[in-house]
């Protein structure tokens, strides 16, 4: 592809299929350049010689534009795009619908657009798109009603309709845009490219999407991480539910919806996910134009007890914690306020303030060392002119440089104030927890910009002893691997017990005499997943009892599945359970990002209590060693209760390891190892299965 950056500013633009007929996404789009564009436009239909009162040319070679506009059916847009190619056009934007969205003659027809768009190094946005956006040259290429007015942020949509109904309200609020895309099937720009193409844009201070799939995930964690370090990214990404997961055999699998991939690679992107759309623009506007706050405390100044309760419970709930005033301050409260007042956080003014006393009270807050962040919280009262509040909160904001946010509540009085603060680049909410939300964002992009993000560690492993373990469902019907792999992990560092497979009861009390103390049975099939469900699994037989142990659990096996393959039993040295805490270390493939890595509470438990947390691999030391951190049951690895600690930094590495497992091989679709035994003494892997693609060994 060619300097992305061009395609947002364009000298000339050729509208391929532009027409003056009423109703037309043609004329449309011909009406919104001809309006505002400050290039020239170059209608192309041949047709016509002229739409709109300008000449028109018949092919898009003959138009000498450095950005096509297609809008012709579907079935003539391949050819249009070629020519376009063929006359050193280099940026095309193709509103036409019916490629890949419309089923198998459409898909093919995008393959063929794909492929002229890379033989030509074409930057292409589509096709199916409403088109693009760039305010400050005036230029509103798309078919949509409203234009945007200018501002830092850039915004990309899969949805066009999406992209409408924002630019419609966004024109209401006062919020502003530096460019608009309209993604539609990314055939072969993504948002990827658009990331990367803003970050390295001064004019865009925030990036702002709505996603619906993100196609190539790991790229796009790597190409995120770049561009956070100093332009925040925001992101509604839709789909949130597991109701179109497919169905997945490994608790890994059935725990790891298609939303956890997503939340675990946009966090590790360093991308602040919203909720909601309003969550999206609450964000986007304090990140655009306030300063980043020192530290997570912020103090409220308010003139009413209640809303400064409610924003309390806000903070409460957020990642911001009420600062703590020093002793200066609040002997200068003291001094200042009323006696009804409160001097701590929240600071109540009392309702009967006005503009001098809530401007001091805000003065003060944010002169006080501790105090990183300020919400104005007010209510309307017949001694407080809210537009004079707006000021004030201005000048005081600029003076002490920390960042403001406003909750001027109520309805038409507030309209102007409102306006004075969107112009000096404060955000006012209606309501105290959107406020809060908005400081909170603010604090997590902070931590964001500051993070250092570590490469994987190498491991020395056993690559071609592994590819064997794994090829080994190449002479098999089942593609289902279980204990018959611990040799896997052996393979690649991951420390198991002490054992072996064994396909009758004198080789099974051979294995056990060879182990000091008692031993643990299980069965060993492909067809059985949840041994201990049937008795499959025998814990603490003594060497005197191995025989009848090994018949019983071939018994069990065949009374519950007559028809499963019963490769025999596992005779596995015992792991102290009692020191130990049972984990869950796995691994599912996801479509978008690739394998995505699952630590939590194992054993039976998992699928009950789903105490888990989720990376998508690979993984660097500190993103492992953040993973044992995140689950509600962290303190029993750390030593709860008196317990000792087990070996945590173990268990780091196990992770690590397995990421380096799966990343190494994409053929592991499946993995878990559970439990994962952690003691004070070390980690090892009890059991393992996983699913494997022999076609992509």
């Amino acid at each position: 592809m060619g300097e992305l950056s061009e395609l947002f500013v364009p000298e000339r633009i050729a509208v391929v299929g532009a027409t003056e007929r009423e109703g037309s996404v043609g004329r449309a789009i011909m009406e919104n350049l001809v309006d505002d564009f400050e290039g020239d436009v170059v209608p192309v239909n041949p047709k016509y010689d002229e739409v709109f009162g300008l000449p028109a040319v018949s092919g898009v070679g003959d138009s000498d534009a450095d950005l096509a506009v297609v809008v012709v059916p579907p079935h003539i847009a391949v050819d249009v795009v070629e020519n376009a190619g063929e006359a050193g056009i280099s940026n095309v934007v193709v509103i036409t619908a019916g490629f890949g969205e419309t089923g198998t003659e459409g898909a093919t027809r995008e393959q063929e657009l794909t492929a002229v768009a890379e033989e030509y190094d074409m930057n292409l946005v589509g096709p199916n798109s409403l088109g693009i956006m760039s305010t400050p040259k005036g230029m509103n290429a798309t078919f949509g009603p409203e234009n945007a007015t200018e501002g830092s942020m850039s915004f990309m949509s899969q949805s066009g309709a999406f992209i409408t109904a924002v630019l419609d309200w966004a024109n209401d609020q006062g919020i502003g845009f530096k460019d608009v895309v309209s993604l539609g099937n990314k055939a072969v720009l993504d948002e990827a490219d658009f990331v990367d193409t803003w970050g390295d844009d001064e004019d865009t201070d925030v990036i702002i999407g709505y996603l619906e799939g993100i196609d190539a995930g790991r790229e796009f964690i790597d190409t995120a991480r770049d561009v956070t370090k100093d332009t925040p990214i925001v992101l509604v990404k839709s789909g949130r539910t597991d109701a179109g997961a497919q169905a997945a055999s490994s608790h890994t699998g059935t725990i790891a919806g298609s939303d956890k991939a997503y939340e675990a690679g946009l966090e590790q992107a360093g991308v602040i996910r919203a909720e909601s759309v309003q969550g999206l623009f609450d964000a986007a506007r304090v990140l655009e134009n306030q300063p980043l706050p020192e530290n997570d405390d912020i103090a409220v100044i308010t003139n009413a007890g209640g809303p400064g309760v409610m924003t309390t419970d806000a903070v409460g709930d957020s990642r911001l914690s009420m600062a703590e005033f020093t002793d200066e301050t609040l002997d200068t409260f003291s001094e200042t306020l009323p006696e009804e007042g409160n001097i701590f956080n929240p600071v109540d003014i009392v309702g009967d303030a006005d503009n001098e006393r809530f401007r001091e009270a805000l003065d003060v807050a944010l002169a006080d060392e501790n105090v990183g962040a300020a919400l104005v919280l007010s209510c309307p009262t017949a001694v407080l002119d809210y537009a004079q509040l707006a000021e004030d909160t201005v000048e005081l904001q600029e003076k002490h440089d920390k960042p403001v946010a406003a909750c001027f509540m109520g309805g038409e009085r507030v309209t102007s104030a409102a306006e004075v603060l969107t112009d000096a680049g404060i955000p006012n909410y209606f309501d105290p927890a959107r406020a809060v939300g908005g400081l909170d964002s603010l604090a997590r992009y902070r931590d964001i910009s500051r993070r250092q993000y570590d490469d994987p560690v190498e491991f020395d492993v056993d690559r071609e002893r592994a590819r064997d373990i794994l090829a080994s469902v190449e002479d098999r019907d089942d593609t289902r691997l279980g204990v018959e792999a611990m040799d896997l992990l052996d393979a690649y560092g991951i420390d198991t017990p002490t054992g072996d497979i064994v396909d009758a009861p004198a080789a099974a009390l051979e294995v056990a005499e060879e182990i000091d103390g008692d031993v643990v049975m299980k069965i060993v099939s492909p067809d059985i997943l949840h041994k201990s469900d049937i008795g499959g699994v025998k814990v603490g037989v003594e060497n005197e009892n191995v025989y009848d142990a090994y018949e019983d659990l071939i018994t069990r096996a065949r009374n519950y599945q007559p028809d499963a393959n019963i490769i025999g039993v596992q005779v596995q040295e015992m792991v102290d359970l009692d020191s130990g805490v049972e984990t869950i270390v796995g691994t599912n493939k996801d479509p978008q990002f690739g394998p995505l890595l699952m630590f939590g509470l194992g054993g039976i438990f998992v699928e009950v209590l789903e105490d888990t947390t989720f990376r998508v691999a690979p993984v660097s030391e500190s993103e492992a060693t953040e993973m044992t951190e995140e689950i509600d049951s962290a303190p029993l690895l750390r030593g709860a209760r008196g317990r000792e600690p087990v070996d945590v930094e173990g268990v780091s590495e196990t992770i690590q390891r397995l990421s380096q497992l799966v990343t190494d091989f994409p053929a592991i679709l499946e993995l878990d190892i559970n439990p994962l035994v952690a003691t004070p003494d070390g980690v090892k892997a009890v059991d393992v299965r996983l699913t494997v693609d022999p076609d992509q060994l």
